[in-house]
């Protein structure tokens, strides 16, 4: 019998929180084109509508920083649900703003709400997942992204014939509803058992893992007391360093790790994507695209569309092959759109719109660039999109996972506040040259994962040391990977009675938690 409350289900639920972040993002690209936000807003452009686009982002940053903190002090799900407040509060702002300035100022608040949740629901969906699906559910957070793009994408362009205000203000106050249901679900929700350990609350963190590993909530599962020995045991060893968080995050052992993670975010930022996501309507209309609300409105669709492989084989292909097959293809795509426009366009002979570079009477060019933005948004949902939230939280430990998490996504709101800003007038000064950058970076994005990121996939948490600490090179793990079966070995020498954990109990000299185990022979977890 398939319980209502699983893995799947809970992974999926708190991605409501991504669903958030899409809404956002559509928030604006869904109204760009429409005469009723051009004139109550004044008709943006340039630095002006770049600065309402990244509003976001400023705030996210805040709440990224803010997330680890929070994060390890309330938990994972509380801090989760602060931001779900925040987040109504930013949506009641925009959608009663008077002007600029009120719009950029409910954006912000929004963004703190994102930064926290886009921190913190993959660390949650990653910590409460068993190692063998785990890709799979925290790829939930990039489909609730892009689900959420398109339902606002097509609320606003239902309430675009509406002529009125209410074009805008009815879909930027609808994006309330699921926050209110995220925060009122999550009472449900049992906390990460890795968190619960932390805090040495051992027989919640137990209590949990027989919940989520088991139909039968047994806590003498072998492959539950199995896992839960290699928390104990990381964060036992944690403790017997004395580990400093901050001193750690830039300690030589983890520096590659901390970077990798911050490149990865960093990197599917400057892939092109979230350009299209923002400005797909200027770009389809400076091509010559017609009605280019609508033909935008497809990208959306192929972005839901094409992250379900992804969800279904990120654990059978791996996270390396999938970013790099993923960084050389989306170069290819901006290339090829930036060569088009070099070659058929033109200056534009309309002053004041939001490009100065265009392609005139040409349908097969305008077609040929609307396909190829189509097949770059498709190779991102397929990749980078679902990839670049797995692997920040699976490769560092416990003791750095919330802060190098909130720096990466930082790191992440940093670039996406510079294209949110930058894009707009860098289309109207380096025009088609802009594309080639993006196919540029997405060059650079495929050499540092050669040379930098190892695989990770069906490797537990606890075992990311052994990986990054192996003396062989990390690329060779494309060609050489083996999967792990230490969890295994660890759970059969439990089931014969080798390694016993009897009871969870408290140890008199700390008064700390911990469990009263009786091993019958050494066990080595490598």
């Amino acid at each position: 019998m398939v319980r209502l409350l699983n893995v799947y289900t809970l992974s999926a639920f708190v991605a409501l929180g991504g669903l958030l972040f899409g809404f956002d993002i559509s928030s604006i690209s869904g109204v760009l084109d429409t005469v009723q936000y051009k004139n109550f807003y004044g008709n943006p452009l340039g630095t002006r509508q770049g600065l309402i686009t990244s509003a976001m982002a400023a705030g996210s940053l805040i709440g990224a920083l803010s997330s680890t903190v929070l994060g390890d002090l309330l938990s994972r799900k509380v801090t989760i649900q602060i931001g779900t407040v925040i987040w109504c509060i930013g949506a009641a702002l925009q959608s009663a703003s008077n002007g600029v300035g009120m719009l950029i100022a409910g954006r912000a608040i929004a963004g703190i709400c994102i930064g926290l949740t886009s921190a913190l629901v993959p660390i949650y969906q990653s910590e409460i997942a068993p190692r063998k699906i785990r890709g799979r559910v925290v790829s939930f957070q990039h489909l609730a992204i892009v689900c959420g793009m398109t339902i606002q994408y097509f609320i606003e362009y239902g309430c675009s014939f509406i002529e009125s205000t209410a074009s805008f203000r009815i879909p930027w106050a609808i994006q309330a509803v699921p926050a209110i249901i995220l925060c009122i679900g999550l009472f449900w929700f049992p906390r990460s058992p890795r968190w619960l350990a932390s805090k040495d609350r051992w027989d919640e963190a137990l209590t949990v893992l027989a919940f989520l590993r088991t139909t039968k909530h047994d806590i003498n599962d072998p492959l539950v007391l199995a896992e839960y020995r290699e928390i104990e045991d990381q964060i036992g060893f944690e403790r017997e360093i004395g580990s400093n968080s901050v001193r750690e995050l830039l300690s030589k052992k983890m520096r590659l790790r901390v970077l990798l993670a911050l490149a990865i975010q960093m990197l599917g930022q400057l892939s092109g994507a979230n350009m299209l996501n923002y400005y797909i309507v200027y770009v389809f209309r400076s091509a010559g695209v017609p009605n280019p609300s609508l033909a935008a409105s497809f990208q959306y669709v192929i972005k839901v569309l094409m992250t379900i492989p992804a969800i279904l084989w990120v654990d059978k292909w791996g996270r390396r092959p999938i970013l790099l097959v993923g960084a050389v293809t989306m170069g290819f795509w901006f290339f090829v759109i930036g060569g088009l426009f070099m070659r058929y366009g033109q200056p534009n002979p309309v002053l004041n719109q939001p490009y100065t570079w265009v392609i005139i009477s040409n349908p097969a060019v305008s077609r040929s660039i609307q396909a190829c933005s189509y097949l770059a948004t498709a190779t991102f949902s397929a990749s980078w999109g679902p990839v670049s939230w797995i692997y920040p939280p699976e490769v560092v430990p416990l003791r750095i996972r919330s802060i190098s998490v909130s720096l990466a996504l930082a790191t992440n709101w940093i670039t996406n506040y510079a294209l949110g800003f930058g894009v707009p007038p860098l289309l109207r000064s380096i025009r088609w040259r802009l594309f080639f950058l993006f196919g540029s970076f997405n060059l650079a994005a495929a050499i540092t994962v050669w040379f930098t990121a190892p695989e990770t996939k069906l490797r537990t948490l606890e075992e990311m040391d052994e990986i990054f600490e192996h003396e062989q090179p990390l690329w060779k793990s494309f060609l050489s990977w083996q999967e792990s079966n230490s969890l295994d070995k660890l759970a059969h020498d439990i089931e014969m009675g080798t390694l016993r954990i009897t009871r969870v109990g408290v140890d008199s000299s700390d008064g700390h938690h911990a469990p009263d185990r009786q091993p019958c022979k050494h066990v080595n977890a490598k």
